[in-house]
């Protein structure tokens, strides 16, 4: 019949061509030119739904065809919402060899409307949205061989074979195999089978063997590549055991799994496994029985979630029809507790002497407290000092380091609820008979900075009272750069064992100490230490006027301590332009006083001159003084002023703890002079035409007011109660 109607439209086709006429297109398609007429137009359109296509075709001719998207406000997309049609070519029950991955919205160039030339061929194509969301916009097309559609479904048969008794019965195992023929033109897509009347329907791919001694019942179907199905048919048989002498019959055993409470009982569920084996003729069936309940087939464990307690029986029997003794197992399911959502409430107090202005004295002690009405109780404290990572609180915490400090604290109960962090902020002042940290220099920058490179990560106190950019030592003289990494990474190592940084700051300094370059020869070149600690580098400096200094046995040298009066230990090496000149000084004076001392810079030579009989004035006069002195009294200049001319209050320059190593960089250029202290410029002073001492001094050369271009080093020596020590003195020429 239909064949007969395909002939009956070709020769109508023909009829027209011959007559001058054209068939007119269906409503609502636009007109084709002739000898595009054979070609078939597949469109797919989408709007605002994100679950399904407004529109898809369901089945197609196998051939040359137009694939048309449409996802426009024509098609009812109002919210701009684009969409994609997707064949899928990796799935093996489907067609792939149409390559098709279309995205369209009504924004774009086509106004969301696109064409693809394509070729079909018999079988299904499986396509759909790949945007996440849109996972049920999906379908199938059904591509048939030209000429008609397919809608007979394929013919199935099913054989089942094996060794038999009289009675027809199967001898130990039977195998069920299947076939399918298809003569609608689609052909067979797949044959399905399942076990018994209600098993799920399972791919078949070989014959089904059943071994299991009973009655049985294989149900099967195919479907062809048109969709269509068979109908659902059946074979019965009956598997019975061979002869045996078996008269033993399975081991059995069970387990309870699941979440436990104290009390051993199960929270909102249990679950039984159960096992059996045989040795003889083989386990056939597992069955067991909840509580007072039948005997059902097991197949897989058991859950059980009824709240009280309950009796799980089971047993086995074999192939030779032996039934393994009856067993059990007992257990008790409660409901779970009421989840604890409630975070921990904390507390903090500081104590420790304070001082009028409210600091504390020496050390501040920070006791920490949580409490948990949640139900589940604290888990655990942590706190975090001076934006350090989070570590665990069991004493209270120690800060006996001089400066402002911040603890943040929160704490966690046993079901995970974190409190919010808190903070308590404090200042710690020098006193109380704490000793000053040992570092090995001394920098209070609010960030670790190695050579000019800024990791970003906090400079907090480390668990020996230094801080980290103190003990990191850029500041040091290092003869290569792999032995400066060394020694960064020996210092990161012990941090991160500390947890005074986590491994995402480990690896911001690491990465900050290989920017830096210290220790490459073009970092370091033109830096010659002038005194080293060494007998031989201090036997190139003289001592003139008043006061003296000693050398220590780490390096260091101290003044004061062995001879009275103003004096200065001088470099008379050579002379000096612009330069950079780096240093390390630490104040040492007894009691509670401050040293005063100074760096002197470009004096000229010392003997033969006019001054020579107090040849530290050749310095203060004709050179200039860049000034340490962190006394609040006294004298008007203070540390990081140029003697005389520039003057730095206490505020600007900052003032450290005595017995604490500061860096001091004095670099001049021409007659511009700036001063950094422990990393921070401090001062810039620029030595101009007219400039006198602040107050005037009579005895004032005056040189136009201008310092010579070039000079003597030389260090400041007030008497023995200005005690001061210098260290690790280079200078580079610039």
């Amino acid at each position: 019949m239909t064949r007969h109607r395909r002939i009956r439209t070709a020769l109508l086709a023909a009829l027209l061509v011959i007559l001058g006429l054209q068939a007119l297109p269906a409503a609502g398609q636009p007109r084709q030119p002739q000898e595009q007429a054979a070609a078939q137009v597949l469109t797919w359109t989408a709007g605002d739904d994100i679950t399904k296509y407004n529109s898809a075709p369901t089945t197609a001719v196998a051939g040359a065809a137009t694939i048309v998207f449409e996802n426009s406000t024509a098609t009812g997309n109002t919210t701009g919402m684009p969409h994609t049609l997707t064949f899928v070519t990796n799935d093996p029950e489907f067609n792939s060899d149409v390559q098709l991955n279309i995205l369209a919205n009504p924004g774009d160039d086509q106004g969301g409307r696109h064409t693809a030339e394509v070729t079909l061929t018999p079988g299904r194509y499986f396509y759909h949205c790949t945007i996440p969301g849109h996972g049920q916009m999906q379908g199938i097309l059904v591509v048939t061989e030209g000429g008609g559609e397919d809608t007979t479904p394929p013919e199935t048969a099913a054989r089942v074979t094996g060794a038999q008794n009289a009675q027809g019965e199967y001898v130990g195992s039977a195998s069920v195999g299947i076939s399918a023929t298809d003569d609608g033109g689609s052909g067979v897509d797949g044959i399905q089978y399942a076990v018994g009347d209600a098993g799920d329907w399972l791919p078949y791919t070989a014959p089904v063997v059943v071994d299991q001694v009973g009655s049985h019942k294989i149900r099967y179907r195919a479907l062809d590549k048109a969709g269509n199905a068979s109908a659902e048919k059946s074979v019965e048989f009956t598997v019975v055991a061979p002869p045996s002498d078996d008269t033993t019959p399975p081991d059995t055993s069970a387990t309870v799994s699941g979440e436990q409470n104290a009390d051993g009982t199960y929270v909102d569920m249990a679950t039984v496994t159960v096992s059996a084996s045989d040795t003889g003729s083989g386990v056939n069936t597992i069955e067991y029985a909840v509580d007072s309940g039948a005997w059902q087939p097991y197949t897989a464990p058991v859950m059980v979630h009824q709240l009280g307690t309950h009796t799980v029986r089971y047993r086995a029997t074999d192939k030779a029809g032996n039934v393994a003794a009856e067993r059990s197992v007992q257990f008790t399911v409660v409901a779970a507790a009421p989840q604890d959502t409630t975070p921990p409430t904390t507390g903090v107090s500081v104590d420790g002497t304070r001082n009028s202005d409210g600091a504390y004295v020496g050390k501040a002690e920070v006791t920490v407290s949580a409490t948990d009405e949640g139900g589940s109780g604290v888990d655990r404290i942590e706190y975090s000092l001076d934006s350090g990572p989070y570590i665990a609180y069991s004493i209270p915490v120690v800060v006996d380091r001089a400066g402002p400090h911040t603890v943040a604290y929160r704490a966690i109960d046993k079901s995970g609820n974190t409190s919010a962090a808190r903070t308590v902020s404090f200042t710690v002042v020098a006193g109380g008979g704490v000793p000053a940290p040992d570092c090995p220099e001394y920098d209070e920058r609010s960030t670790v900075i190695v050579g000019t490179v800024d990791s970003g990560v906090p400079n907090r106190v480390t668990d020996n009272r230094c801080r980290i950019n103190e003990l990191i030592e850029d500041e040091k003289e290092w003869t290569s750069h792999a032995l400066f990494l060394k020694h960064v990474r020996t210092v990161l190592d012990t941090l991160l064992k500390e947890g005074v940084v986590d491994q995402r700051e480990d690896n911001a300094i690491q990465k900050a100490a290989r920017q830096s370059g210290i220790g490459r020869p073009g970092q370091t070149e033109g830096y010659r230490t002038i005194l080293d600690g060494s007998a031989e580098s201090f036997a190139k400096w003289q001592q003139v006027g008043g006061g003296s200094f000693a050398p220590n046995p780490d390096g260091s040298i101290t003044s004061g301590t062995t001879k009275a009066g103003l004096g200065m230990l001088w470099y008379p090496q050579r002379k000096y332009a612009d330069f950079s000149l780096r240093l390390q000084w630490r104040d040492d004076a007894p009691g509670t006083g401050n040293a005063n001392s100074g760096v002197f810079v470009r004096f000229p030579w010392v003997h033969d001159h006019p001054e020579e009989s107090r040849p530290e004035w050749v310095a203060i006069k004709y050179g200039h003084e860049v000034q340490v002195l962190d006394r609040p009294d006294g004298d008007m200049y203070k540390t990081g002023s140029v003697y005389g001319f520039d003057r730095v209050g206490l505020a600007g320059a900052g003032v450290t703890r005595k017995g604490t190593w500061n860096d001091y960089e004095i670099r001049v250029v021409d007659q511009h002079y700036s001063v950094y202290r422990n990393g921070v410029l401090i001062n810039e002073f620029d030595n101009i035409g007219g400039q006198e001492f602040t107050p005037p001094r009579a005895d004032d050369p005056g040189t136009d007011g201008r310092r010579f271009a070039s000079g003597y080093l030389g260090l400041q020596v007030h008497g023995t109660t200005d005690v001061i020590s210098y260290r690790d003195i280079r200078i580079k020429e610039l």
